[in-house]
């Protein structure tokens, strides 16, 4: 039996921490005095109301917690954060289609950073600060938050992290996982609030620092500018960015043993040095291309380079320069960035590069069983057997990333855009990384897109943030069973 109860008392408290972001808005809204107060309000009393009705409804819920109940509230939760935060943007009338709107809060939720405006120089201080605080939530999980409360929520959370976190992921490092969801956050707090201040001390606004801070600490890309990290021409923020992102893509897991000294043990790290390995590789390939054949200078060259893999491997998205006036042959391997991802247990979207990793030296067996077919050749990673379960659910998850894609950019080719377009799309959707290929690259916005395809697009960011299998089990037959 599925425990509705316990799914609508924790989807009742998230809301109530919506609420909460929406009120920080309205705050914000009101000290700079624009037009986005009421639409902020009118949202969080609408939001504060049903989920205080949610929790009076379900406030005798038993405790027990399923899996199965793990999954439905993660995506449920989701949605609802989505279908809350599109209402200032589509009551305040700066974005009058309720498509629209619910595709930028998709995006801001699963922290994507695709976008369908045009003109976000113009908008309104309250909604900016709205987008940006929605990534920083979505970036680490909404679902890794409630585990940090759950003594308040008196529900198991690691039902609830299994959900969310269904990747390869590293073992937790503490005991119990409400602990090390605390940890995280604590990081995560403490990575947000130095960038900030070494934003500040750039010369960036206030206003600025503190919301790029947020969409950068969750690998969102939202930007206060049209132009991104562009408007600003300052190699030291860039630079700086390019740090916060990268950090921002490693397993937290790593992260947690880097602030506990353990430098060594996190050092040797396979996933990390891949992830590493492959922001050098791409990004020295993309310097030698730009100096030889567009004639930029060195440390610009590299700069550029570093600065859009970075951005893209993270799903972060942010952009300092349109990739789409760089060489063609360039188009792909930045595809190829794109989808392999950062690390498991990141931010980041993408396919994550375990999963890459896991693939290859699956790759290098097969040739080896060719020459040696009776040999016995286990899959070592970081000097222990992968177990054969990890290898099938690594395995499954490509083919079915690939599926979607493939499907997906036929689909969008059927309503009239561009088969490279779409692809790109397909792709920056379901690995949340926010700007695509052609008219929808950094330049661009995604408005143009017919209604359809936003549905669709909104569909795979959900997908890519909660790792497919979360959201697809719930169409099998089979979930919906009883036990």
């Amino acid at each position: 039996m599925i425990n509705s109860k316990a799914i609508i008392k924790v989807i009742g408290n998230l809301l109530l921490l919506e609420t909460m972001m929406l009120l920080l808005s309205t705050g914000v809204s009101a000290y700079y005095h624009d037009a986005a107060l009421t639409s902020l309000l009118v949202t969080a009393g609408i939001t504060g109301v049903i989920g205080l009705l949610m929790l009076l409804y379900s406030h005798k819920s038993e405790k027990a917690f399923t899996r199965r109940d793990g999954y439905i509230m993660v995506t449920c939760s989701w949605f609802a954060f989505a279908l809350f935060g599109m209402l200032p943007f589509y009551i305040n009338g700066h974005i009058p289609s309720l498509t629209n709107a619910f595709f930028e809060a998709m995006s801001g939720i699963t922290s994507t950073g695709a976008t369908i405006l045009d003109d976000i120089d113009e908008m309104p201080r309250g909604l900016l600060f709205w987008r940006s605080i929605t990534q920083w939530f979505g970036g680490l999980g909404i679902i890794i938050f409630t585990i940090a409360l759950l003594p308040f929520l008196g529900v198991n959370g690691l039902q609830m992290f299994a959900a969310e976190v269904s990747g390869p992921t590293h073992n937790k490092v503490t005991p119990r996982i409400g602990i090390t969801a605390r940890w995280i956050w604590g990081i995560y707090v403490g990575i947000t609030a130095l960038l900030f201040v070494l934003l500040m001390l750039g010369g960036m606004g206030g206003f600025d620092s503190i919301c790029h801070a947020l969409t950068a600490a969750g690998t969102g890309g939202f930007s206060t500018h049209q132009e991104s990290i562009a408007f600003y021409h300052s190699s030291y923020i860039e630079y700086v960015i390019i740090i916060f992102m990268f950090i921002s893509g490693i397993n937290y897991s790593l992260l947690i043993l880097f602030v506990n000294g353990r430098f060594k043990r996190a050092l040797k790290d396979s996933e990390l040095k891949w992830y590493a390995l492959t922001i050098v590789a791409a990004t020295l390939v993309f310097t030698i291309v730009l100096w030889s054949s567009r004639g930029i200078e060195g440390e610009d060259a590299f700069r550029d380079s570093l600065f859009q893999v970075v951005a893209l491997q993270t799903s972060t998205g942010f952009s300092t320069c349109d990739y789409m006036t760089w060489p063609s042959a360039l188009w792909g391997l930045l595809l190829l960035v794109m989808m392999v991802g950062a690390c498991a247990g990141s931010t980041s979207g993408g396919m994550k590069c375990i999963r890459v990793l896991v693939l290859f030296k699956v790759m290098l067996n097969e040739f080896k069983h060719i020459l040696h077919p009776n040999a016995v050749l286990p899959i070592r990673m970081d000097k222990q057997v992968a177990p054969p379960t990890l290898l099938s659910t690594v395995m499954a998850f490509c083919f079915i990333y690939f599926i979607i894609i493939f499907g997906s950019s036929i689909f969008l080719s059927s309503i009239g855009i561009d088969f490279m377009e779409a692809i790109g799309c397909s792709v920056s959707a379901l690995g949340n990384m926010g700007p695509a290929l052609g008219s929808y690259g950094p330049s661009g916005s995604w408005n143009s897109m017919p209604d359809a395809g936003k549905w669709l697009m909104s569909f795979l960011m959900l997908l890519g943030r909660l790792e497919v299998f979360t959201v697809i089990l719930l169409f099998t037959p089979n979930f919906w069973k009883r036990n």
